[in-house]
C-alpha cells in the first residue's frame, strides 16, 4: 500500500466523512452513477474493497442479499455499520485476505490508486482466485491524486494484473471520474 495505514487514520481523525461523501453533490452524483453501472437489478453476494463510511454502500446493498464492506479504518467502519445496518463490514487493510464466500460482485470504488503496484498485483491476483463468475466494477478518480499512482495508472496496472480472463468495459466516463466494468461470460453446457 502506497497510503500506510496511520495516514488514512488521520485522515478519519476528525471526521466520519472526511471527502463529505454524504453531502457532496458530485460524490452522490458518482454512487447513483456506480449503481446504474451495474449489469443485474440483483446480486446475491456483493464484497466492497474499501468501502470507507458505507456512502456507497448505502446505494448498492439494497439490490443485494449479502453485502460486505472492507476497509482499514476502524472509524470508517463504525460509521459504516450504522449507515447501512443490514450489511457486513470487515476492517482490513488492503491488500488483505478477501471475505470468503461465493461473491457475484466485487466493487473497486477509488482505490487503487491508493496502493502501490505490489499490491495492486496482490489483490488482482486474489481476486482472480475468487472472481469466476464475478461483476466487477472500478470506479478510477480522474484528478491528481496525490499518492504515488493516478488513477487510470493503477486501474491499468489491476487490468493487467487480473489478466486476459476479465475484459473491462467503460461504461461511463466525466471530468472527474470513470467506471468501467467486468461482466463475466455466462458458460453454457
Amino acid at each position: 500500500m502506497s497510503v500506510t495505514l496511520e495516514e488514512l487514520e488521520t485522515t478519519y481523525r476528525d471526521s466520519a466523512d472526511p471527502w463529505n461523501f454524504r453531502t457532496s453533490p458530485y460524490e452522490q452524483e458518482k454512487f447513483a452513477a456506480t449503481r446504474a453501472a451495474l449489469s443485474k437489478d440483483r446480486y446475491a453476494s456483493a464484497v466492497e474493497l474499501g468501502c470507507g463510511n458505507g456512502a456507497l454502500a448505502e446505494h448498492i446493498a439494497p439490490c443485494c442479499d449479502s453485502y460486505v464492506g472492507v476497509d482499514g479504518v476502524e472509524r470508517a467502519i463504525e460509521a459504516a455499520r450504522q449507515a447501512v445496518p443490514a450489511a457486513r463490514f470487515v476492517n482490513c487493510f488492503l491488500p488483505c485476505p478477501l471475505p470468503p464466500g461465493n461473491h457475484d460482485l466485487i466493487i473497486l470504488s477509488e482505490i487503487l490508486y491508493f496502493m502501490d503496484e505490489g499490491g495492486i498485483g496482490a489483490l488482482a491476483e486474489q481476486i482472480s482466485h475468487v472472481s469466476q463468475g464475478a461483476e466487477i466494477i472500478c470506479v478510477t478518480f480522474l484528478g491528481p491524486t496525490g499518492h504515488v499512482l493516478q488513477g487510470e495508472q493503477a486501474l491499468e496496472i489491476f487490468q493487467h494484473a487480473i489478466g486476459p480472463q476479465c475484459t473491462f468495459v467503460n461504461v461511463k466516463r466525466t471530468s472527474g471520474y470513470r467506471i468501467d466494468r467486468h461482466v463475466p461470460q455466462e458458460e453454457h453446457p
